[in-house]
């Protein structure tokens, strides 16, 4: 069990979910990832549905609203990075050449948060916690265990990241044969990026969230059971694992990946 009582400023902490059904995506996650789902009152936003393996927090699911979102806003996954001053952060995101999609505010008793979006248009929450630090599992199955950002411009997402967190970045090859970039801190990788490709389509950047999986091949067939949509077929990262990207029955994208044997995520 890899269970965390806190995260360092500057990582990954969190994942939820902004649905257009959040009665169907509860019913799929559950039914997917053998999760618990216990619906949380959250004031004016209504209900937010706290997703649990056992009984630890692992991640989070809510309904879209139109005073939420503009029309037409997609299904998604947001990752949220920890940090120890979200106001001091969003002022940095602001000279750094980002925008600040929703200010600073706090979320009852939780912590405090932002959401805001990097120069090349990918957005990521900034949260600053206080009752909830972010999830007590990760990086084991049926947890997120790596957070990756597709971008239109590595250059200036590489500069921003690393003026906002201190990241620097590591060049290595993906599954295809292209470059890959890995966030890290010191020892510590935080996360991934990739270059949007112009045989993607018309993707806009965005930070992509991964879902660790026993068997990355049996997930799949179950996903397609509960209505899921394969939108890339499982491929093999040689030294890491074995993974694909999925989409649910209301548009979310996701990806799964089973780690090889002995390979830390």
């Amino acid at each position: 069990m890899t269970e965390f009582t806190e995260y360092a400023s500057g990582t990954f902490c969190w994942v939820d979910l902004a649905t257009t059904d959040a009665k169907a995506a509860k019913d799929f996650y559950t039914a997917l990832f053998k999760w618990n789902a216990t619906d949380v009152p959250a004031g004016d936003a209504g209900t937010y549905t706290m997703l649990q393996k056992g009984e630890k927090d692992v991640c989070a699911l809510y309904q879209m609203t139109p005073d939420m979102y503009p029309p037409g806003t997609p299904p998604h996954w947001l990752s949220y990075v920890s940090v120890n001053d979200v106001d001091d952060y969003v002022a940095k995101v602001q000279t750094l050449g980002g925008k600040i999609l929703h200010e600073p505010c706090d979320v009852m008793e939780s912590g405090r948060m932002s959401l805001v979006q990097d120069p090349t248009g990918a957005a990521f929450a900034l949260w600053q916690p206080k009752q909830h630090m972010g999830a007590q599992l990760a990086n084991e199955p049926s947890t997120f265990s790596w957070n990756e950002l597709h971008t239109t411009d590595v250059s200036a997402a590489t500069a921003f990241y690393d003026g906002l967190f201190g990241w620097s970045t590591d060049k290595s090859m993906n599954a295809v044969g292209g470059d890959y970039f890995t966030f890290e801190e010191g020892d510590r990788q935080i996360g991934g990026m990739l270059e949007i490709q112009p045989d993607w389509g018309e993707i806009p950047p965005n930070w992509v969230v991964y879902f660790a999986v026993d068997d990355c091949d049996a997930t799949i067939e179950h996903s397609k059971t509960l209505g899921a949509t394969v939108e890339m077929m499982p491929m093999d990262i040689k030294g890491v694992g074995r993974f694909a990207i999925l989409q649910d029955p209301q548009g979310a994208y996701f990806t799964i990946i089973q780690m090889n044997e002995g390979t830390d995520n």
